[in-house]
């Protein structure tokens, strides 16, 4: 049985519910500009996000750290795959200056995977972090992570600067794993989860999954399960698209119906917080997720 369909050159036509429109306000100007004056990656660019129109025309972006050179070769992702170049030592100051001038209340830090690295870049997130934080106090920091192949180490170091939320990505289900993702396992990305729960029960965990490779029901609701046992929190549940040609296809779009669905399934089995629609990204409005202790700077 096939697991997953193979690239070809055929893209079909996106369904209705995808239509975006331009920006026209000045604040996506203003963010495209700040961005390119600090020298700064984001992950809406490199990975060719469609949200990031919307969110740069809202005065935020999901700042991608350590290059824009990932080790891995993804089938969905199209962040370019390449050897990378040396940490930049002033990029932890870069970004904290970017949440400054954003005024940001929340931001969300991501980054290439670096098994080039010792760390995989462990101890570049937890300077960023305590960068951000020394500039922007009381700012809630989100970090989406590679999965530093599950190395103790790692984890504790990123864990060490106290994210609010630690981000790490699932993916997809597991039968479709060795075909959609590079190097990382299903198990790998489940253990990191767990952790980092138990290593810092206070740290809300979060995971994502994308929707239209090729995925069953079944299959879904096993991955779900199999996130809350590893003591997941906050869940994004988003449709798959084609970046390039080269990457993996659509095997089908799915409905917004069908995810107002499964918003409702995955928060009866005990998810926090659940965002789930054709257009939803790990950190597509991230921000409408406040733990109920948290006090934001006024």
């Amino acid at each position: 049985m096939t697991t997953v369909a193979v690239p070809t050159n055929k893209r079909p036509r996106l369904p209705e519910w995808f239509r975006l429109q331009l920006p026209t306000a000045s604040a996506y100007f203003a963010t495209r500009n700040l961005i390119d004056d600090l020298n700064l990656n984001t992950v809406c660019e490199s990975a060719k996000c469609p949200n990031h129109w919307e969110c740069w025309s809202q005065g935020t972006a999901t700042f991608m750290i350590a290059g824009d050179r990932c080790t891995r070769a993804c089938g969905f992702c199209a962040v370019e795959t390449r050897k990378p170049k040396a940490l930049e030592a002033d990029e932890p100051e870069r970004v904290a200056e970017a949440t400054r001038r954003m005024k940001l209340r929340h931001v969300v830090i991501t980054a290439v995977a670096r098994d080039d690295l010792p760390d995989g870049g462990a101890a570049h997130f937890q300077q960023v972090i305590q960068s951000v934080r020394e500039v922007n106090p009381g700012i809630l920091i989100e970090v989406l992570t590679p999965d530093f192949m599950d190395d103790n180490a790692a984890i504790d170091t990123v864990l060490v600067a106290r994210p609010e939320i630690f981000n790490h990505n699932l993916e997809t289900i597991r039968r479709l794993t060795p075909d959609v993702r590079s190097v990382s396992t299903y198990d790998r990305s489940l253990s990191v989860l767990r952790k980092v729960k138990e290593r810092s029960p206070e740290t809300f965990t979060k995971s994502g999954i994308m929707l239209g490779l090729g995925e069953t029901e079944e299959e879904l609701l096993e991955a779900l399960g199999d996130l809350r046992a590893a003591g997941c929190n906050l869940l994004t549940l988003g449709q798959y698209l084609q970046p390039t040609k080269k990457h993996l296809p659509v095997v089908e779009f799915i409905h917004p119906d069908k995810f107002a669905e499964h918003k409702q399934t995955a928060e009866a089995m005990g998810f926090t917080y659940v965002a789930s629609g054709p257009l939803v990204r790990s950190s597509y409005h991230a921000d409408d997720f406040v733990p109920e202790d948290y006090q934001q700077p006024s």
